[in-house]
């Protein structure tokens, strides 16, 4: 979140075939997206520490692998966002 003001007015300034709205509207879904991936990414996703924390018996390293799946998952959601943008718009008129 600290990078969002530096790297905004970039975004808005490079040429992605789309009005400023709609570059702001897919920045800021991305912005999201990639915020909630690092809650649930190890070493420090405090999500990660909420879930272990509600039953102590399972070892941290254990909730690192079940969460594997959907780190990878979000990955690959962030790379068809930023190949296909049009995605994040196609409700908007």
């Amino acid at each position: 979140l600290l990078t969002v003001p530096i790297f905004f007015p970039m975004m808005m300034a490079l040429d992605f075939g789309m009005s400023a709205e709609h570059v702001a509207i897919w920045f800021g879904i991305l912005v999201l997206i990639v915020v909630e991936t690092g809650l649930i990414t190890p070493p420090v996703g405090m999500n990660l520490f909420i879930i272990n924390a509600m039953d102590r018996s399972t070892p941290i390293t254990e909730t690192y692998k079940a969460v594997s799946f959907f780190v990878l998952s979000d990955l690959i959601r962030v790379g068809i966002l930023v190949a296909f943008p049009a995605i994040t718009l196609f409700l908007i008129p």
